[in-house]
């Protein structure tokens, strides 16, 4: 969907991706390690704000997690779970109502939802800001969204590794590196997108492994591997593999000689819009020093122009 006027950039492949996370629901297992972890963090997290939300949207769902926690826990009355794969669309049921639908192009009319809550499922979209404005439009006043992505140096050992074997055997990279959310600019992409007091923040989660292809397989299974639109379309030789779990394990050995590959988790958090939501005071409108409250004497800074 095209945002502000500007043609939409396919970075994914985003069939592909639909693809995955069918295959990702139909295999089973214990490779949701990590969409459980975060999901029981936001969980947490929505413990912190004093209100219950009638009606939550799960986006991007999975298995439903993160919204049946949010039954079990009473932060929600109600949940919708909506997942663009539709076997994960099918293991939600038992939690409430589950869709089919993309999160870049939302199937809900404006002010729906209480809250809207997305478990690492929106770093895939092509057009973020888009995805937001989105989800924004469908909050209700004073209707809550939090999210986690997946960003800054996520995965960075086993891509920098990668692109080292691939020049060195073949003599040049290939398109594998998904462009990541940096949290310098997350707050911005909230704010950009209309909410309000947008807050973002960042959590590493580090995981570890005998050797980096049992993270290759949990990356595989999870439905998280290279989808790029321009990825290479033919087999990426066995060699730049195995030199690559070589470098790995040369580069991120530990003493105990497992091998670590961390996950770096941005968390958004913003509100829709309301009158009745703090403000801030305008410039000069104070009604008490702060050197006041601290005790203090207020020193002036003087006029900068004179010399002392």
């Amino acid at each position: 969907m095209p945002t502000d006027g500007i043609d939409q950039i396919e970075i994914f492949d985003r069939a592909l991706l639909r693809d995955r996370r069918d295959r990702s629901a139909r295999r089973g297992g214990d490779h949701d390690f990590l969409f459980q972890e975060v999901a029981g963090r936001l969980t947490d997290r929505l413990e912190d704000v004093s209100r219950r939300f009638d009606l939550a949207l799960d986006l991007g769902a999975r298995d439903g997690t993160l919204g049946r926690a949010l039954l079990t826990s009473g932060k929600a009355g109600k949940v919708i779970f909506a997942d663009r794969a539709t076997g994960f669309a099918a293991h939600c049921h038992e939690g409430g109502p589950s869709i089919v639908a993309d999160e870049e192009m939302l199937p809900f009319a404006p002010g729906t939802f209480d809250l809207i809550v997305s478990n690492l499922a929106l770093h895939w979209a092509n057009d973020l800001p888009g995805a937001l404005v989105q989800a924004n439009r469908a909050l209700r006043p004073d209707g809550l969204f939090q999210a986690a992505v997946l960003g800054g140096e996520t995965l960075s050992e086993l891509r920098h590794c990668l692109m080292d074997a691939e020049e060195e055997i073949s003599g040049g990279v290939s398109p594998r590196v998904s462009p990541m959310v940096d949290l310098r600019d997350a707050a911005g992409l909230l704010q950009r997108a209309g909410f309000a007091l947008p807050v973002a923040d960042l959590d590493r989660i580090e995981v570890t492994y005998d050797d980096p292809f049992r993270l290759m397989a949990d990356l595989r299974a999870m439905g998280e591997t290279n989808a790029l639109k321009d990825r290479l379309r033919r087999p990426t030789r066995r060699a730049v593999f195995l030199r690559a779990a070589q470098l790995y394990a040369e580069r991120h050995r530990r003493s105990d000689g497992r091998l670590t590959a961390r996950f770096d988790i941005i968390y958004l958090h913003g509100w829709r819009p309301a009158e009745t939501q703090p403000k801030p005071l305008r410039p000069g409108s104070a009604k008490s020093r702060l050197a006041d409250a601290l005790d203090t004497d207020e020193v002036g800074a003087g006029d900068p122009t004179k010399p002392e």
